[in-house]
């Protein structure tokens, strides 16, 4: 590595390169570098996210996440429909090829085509160092799968990140290598900011006030004022302006949460009126019922939130403030309605969440508007062996209640998820019997 590493851990974050359009190139025997390929739905509108898009097409200025009709007409391209098991299989299978190396309580998986791995205890063992135990593994996957991965090496978690974001960008291996010394001379005073973990346009535009537009601005301005501005999240922002991360992987896979949550979501294809909204909330707090049971959960309160359609003048007021990839002014401008309640004890009956489910969206929502995009949550939820039994509760009904979510689960899982639906999935509007057959929200 570049200096000395002090900490005694050396980390490298591994990432699957545009894995979905990669995983795409590799099905059909093509290079993603030399391939114009687009992976997004064709049955969707041309407003629709591309969910990857390969190196040729970045290298011709398209911008990663752009939506179909921001491609260049002049440009030829392959259109992949998304197929999400084959990326989780592929993504399980790379997954395997790390563990032939190290063991599974040293690497920390991030996402479905990035992890992080603690190379500390193999270096010596395999007789490299961290840079070339980085080109073991990108060999090995580009040669057994076919995908092409690039690798930050840093002393600590925060700087194998920049490493991989930041530096290994501009390395002709594809891999960048970072410690205290080094991030100082290379990171500082990189612009923009928001090319750095954990510092999206929200933050960016909060430090901007201060006059504070890189790292190196952060560890010049007042502690104080940084307190102030971000309250105990200043710890963290203070913490990586200096290139410090004290938790490891280790502290990551000990980790509890105190609380806990089961969340149903989805974006609409077209605008709903009331009734067809609330057929959908149904099937979406039936979904999560059966959610509860199956992992033996009970919850003690609920949430709704539910995003109007936006009125095409504040749209097109948001369009023109685009922000970042993913639009976060358009985003701002959804109005919303909702809300959540306590439910005075903790349950997975579906009569009672469904009763308090209605309630809540009889008292918040506008029966008038055009809904585009909802959520339910139970929150917080307990394993069911700590819940406590009241006075009013009947036990032996909601016995019979989970034995038949039970009976319901165990058919939906022999014979698949539509082989058991209610009245409410034939209601129009109903979107059940559809996103039965979805992975990660797309057409598996």
């Amino acid at each position: 590595m570049e200096g000395a590493v002090e900490t005694g851990h050396i980390y490298i974050c591994i990432d699957l390169k545009t894995f979905y359009a990669s995983v795409e190139c590799a099905a059909r025997g093509l290079d993603p570098f030399t391939t114009n390929l687009v992976v997004a739905d064709p049955e969707r509108t041309e407003k629709t996210i591309c969910l990857a898009i390969t190196p040729a097409m970045k290298a011709l200025g398209i911008r990663n996440r752009c939506r179909v009709f921001e491609i260049p007409k002049s440009v030829d391209y392959i259109m992949a429909p998304p197929r999400m098991r084959l990326y989780m299989e592929v993504s399980a299978d790379i997954y395997s090829i790390y563990l032939r190396y190290v063991a599974p309580e040293d690497i920390y998986p991030y996402s479905i085509d990035e992890c992080f791995i603690d190379v500390t205890p193999y270096l010596s063992l395999y007789g490299v160092d961290a840079k070339g135990f980085a080109e073991m593994l990108i060999d090995a996957v580009r040669t057994e799968k076919h995908i092409c991965a690039t690798a930050g090496i840093g002393p600590n978690l925060f700087l194998a990140k920049v490493a991989l974001d930041i530096t290994a960008k501009h390395a002709p291996d594809g891999i960048g290598i970072l410690d205290e010394m080094s991030f100082k001379e290379k990171i500082w005073t990189h612009r923009p900011i928001t090319d750095i973990w954990n510092i999206g346009p929200g933050i960016a535009a909060r430090l901007e006030k201060y006059g504070v537009y890189d790292l190196l601005g952060v560890c010049w301005l007042d502690p104080e004022v940084l307190y102030r501005e971000f309250g105990v999240n200043a710890e963290y922002l203070i913490d990586h302006a200096h290139g410090v991360e004290p938790c490891t992987i280790a502290q990551i896979q000990a980790y509890v949460p105190q609380g806990s949550s089961l969340q149903q979501g989805q974006v609409l294809q077209c605008p709903y009126d009331h009734d067809r909204a609330h057929t959908v909330m149904r099937e979406m707090v039936d979904a999560l019922v059966l959610d509860l049971v199956d992992k033996r959960l009970v919850a003690g309160g609920i949430s709704l939130v539910v995003g109007y359609e936006i009125p095409r003048e504040a749209r097109m007021a948001a369009a023109s403030a685009f922000q970042g990839e993913h639009g976060r002014a358009y985003w701002k401008a959804i109005p919303r309605a909702g809300g959540s309640r306590k439910l005075g004890g903790y349950t997975s009956s579906a009569k009672k969440l469904v009763a308090a489910f209605e309630e809540l969206w009889a008292e918040t929502i506008d029966p008038d508007a055009q809904i585009r995009r909802m959520s339910v949550a139970a929150s917080p939820v307990i394993g069911e062996e700590f819940a406590t039994v009241d006075l009013f509760t009947d036990v032996e009904q909601e016995k019979k209640e989970h034995d038949l979510q039970r009976v319901v689960l165990a058919v939906k899982e022999k014979f698949g998820k539509n082989a058991l639906l209610k009245g409410t999935n034939f209601r129009p509007g109903a979107t059940g019997k559809e996103r039965n057959g979805l992975v990660g929200g797309h057409r598996g």
